[in-house]
């Protein structure tokens, strides 16, 4: 079983346009809903994958009855398992908006509900209750930080996950992530400019390395249309990138790729192999419709033909 933690989750809404104009009135063609926030993106996608998952993080309001309500409706034949935890505040709720015209989309995201102390530990009593129920196979701490909750919270977890013995993949960006690179977490999924914002330096290779020296057991750098360079134990590293340029929706792009190494973890696959199909997954989603889902047969379609190949600066 692989744990995604959501603390900022978020009822995501997805409306696609004729063409997105400012300053306009616009006809919205088609209007989707998803339970939202990095790790439910993770999460959906591992499930679809095959993989049992649990999701926590906090819920709270209408928006958050309805992350909920949509989870239990898509829990894809019992391989996804809420206990995300109920809060007085509200869940926030993110809207992209796509153009149909050229693909691009424009994301808003609301700041999400303040967490109190007695919530917040709360959500702790159950992530070590998920942690030391003994079929944990690796938990993947993702996205933004709601008000409330101390900056040094995914340091906190990292370090219960590792004393669980549980693999921890920490994908977020600025103090959370500076505070929860000192817990050693066993790997770091940030994008090429959260990485070149922690470590200073603007070459991947040189800044997965400085990040490794500064406690990430292992990078995973999302590289955008150049993919994705891995720099795992003994500075070896990886790079892959789709056979194509690709157009579209990229709004839960790297939240796959997270999916595709994680799986890779739960089933002992070699390092290259979880690149090919995080790099694939990443792809894939940028193709889909809707925020947080893979277009399935682009992903059947790419995975064969994705390369890997040494990294070097």
């Amino acid at each position: 079983m692989i744990i995604t933690v959501t603390l900022n989750a978020a009822l995501d809404l997805t409306y696609r346009v004729p063409a997105l104009l400012p300053h306009a009135s616009h006809r919205v063609l088609e209007v989707v809903e998803r339970p939202g926030g990095k790790g439910l993106n993770v999460a959906r996608v591992l499930a679809a994958l095959g993989h049992p998952v649990t999701v926590t993080g906090f819920a709270g309001g209408p928006a958050g009855d309805e992350v909920r309500r949509r989870l239990a409706a898509g829990s894809y034949d019992g391989r996804l398992t809420d206990a995300l935890v109920p809060i007085a505040g509200h869940t926030r709720r993110t809207v992209g908006v796509v153009d149909a015209g050229n693909g691009g989309a424009t994301q808003l995201n609301e700041p999400g509900p303040t967490v109190t102390p007695a919530e917040w530990n709360a959500l702790l009593g159950v992530y070590r209750e998920l942690l030391t129920g003994g079929s944990a196979d690796a938990v993947a701490l993702c996205g933004s930080l709601p008000p409330g909750v101390p900056v040094g919270a995914y340091a906190e977890l990292i370090r219960e996950a590792r004393a669980a013995g549980v693999y921890v993949l920490l994908d977020a960006e600025g103090p959370p992530l500076r505070r929860g690179l000192a817990a050693r977490p066993d790997l770091i999924k940030p994008n090429a400019d959260e990485l070149a914002g922690l470590t200073g330096f603007a070459e991947p290779v040189r800044a997965a390395r400085d990040a490794r020296r500064r406690g990430a057991r292992a990078v995973a750098a999302s590289l955008g249309a150049e993919g994705m360079l891995v720099m795992a134990e003994e500075e070896i590293g990886w790079r892959a990138a789709p056979p194509v340029l690709l157009t579209g929706n990229p709004t839960g792009a790297g939240d796959s790729a997270v999916a595709g190494l994680l799986s890779g973890v739960a089933e002992g696959l070699p390092w290259p192999e979880r690149l090919t199909r995080a790099v694939a997954l990443s792809a894939a989603t940028v193709l889909a419709p809707a925020a947080g889902e893979y277009d399935r047969a682009a992903y059947a379609d790419l995975l064969p033909r994705i390369e890997v190949v040494p990294a070097t600066s």
